[in-house]
């Protein structure tokens, strides 16, 4: 005889009905510009409104494999991340006008992403500016703006302690380049010098490839980087802070 689970006596109709869905903040950079790729709502509600990628979960679905799933069928980009993580979980009761549901959000950061082409129940789909999404010129359905900005954050966090900056860049790239990704993300401009120093400082952060890259204005040609592909841990913190101006 096989033991009981306890499941016999289980009854989900004696409950309230909820559904999980997953929403997926890609981060890419383009035309020096930190963007995300956005999709216009094709169906209530919030019909026609922008909105993160993402969907229902399947019964039988891993929440990773959704979001990758919802990201493709929404956006046709189907390369997929090259760096994706969990986000947090958003909850309210009244987040959804059709039912209480859970979101499991994740953001992820794609080097070279094409034009998205809208699939699905998406009527359109683009990259738009992160900071017309912060700053309100860009409104987003259900609580999407709030969590842009949580995932911007988490980004911010994570250029601190590992090589995730290097992911923006399929091929070798320049030091500027990289610096150029810290600047979009944390909001302020940093000093060549001392940024090329810390960087070169950290083991493994980045190698270089014996290359130079053509300078477009006829100055000295840049030293060309690398990295491997798989984003870890920083050996010491890049740290978040303004450099410190010279005292006159």
């Amino acid at each position: 005889m096989s033991e009981s689970t306890g499941a016999e006596s289980y009854d989900p109709g004696a409950y309230p009905p909820f559904a999980v869905t997953v929403d997926i903040v890609v981060f890419t950079i383009r035309d020096d510009r930190l963007q995300l790729v956005l999709i216009q709502r094709n169906e209530p509600p919030f019909q026609r409104a922008w909105a993160l990628p993402g969907g229902f979960v399947h019964i039988d679905e891993d929440l990773e494999a959704a979001a990758r799933r919802e990201f493709v069928e929404e956006t046709g980009v189907d390369a997929g991340p090259t760096h994706l993580a969990q986000l947090r979980t958003y909850g309210a009761p009244d987040r959804d006008p059709r039912m209480r549901v859970v979101t499991v959000a994740w953001w992820a950061v794609m080097a070279e992403v094409p034009d998205p082409e809208a699939g699905t129940d998406a009527g359109y789909a683009d990259l738009v500016g992160v900071d017309d999404v912060v700053e309100g010129r860009v409104e987003l359905a259900f609580d999407h703006r709030q969590i842009v900005l949580d995932a911007l954050d988490a980004l911010g966090d994570e250029l601190e302690n590992s090589t995730v900056a290097t992911s923006f860049w399929k091929e070798a790239f320049r030091i500027s380049d990289l610096r150029k990704v810290y600047e979009l993300v944390w909001g302020f401009e940093l000093e060549p010098g001392n940024f090329q120093r810390k960087v070169r400082s950290i083991e493994g952060f980045v190698e270089p490839t014996g290359a130079r890259s053509l300078n477009p204005d006829g100055g000295r040609p840049a030293q060309l980087f690398m990295s491997e592909p798989t984003v870890r841990p920083l050996s010491s913190s890049l740290r978040r802070e303004r450099d410190r101006k010279k005292k006159p």
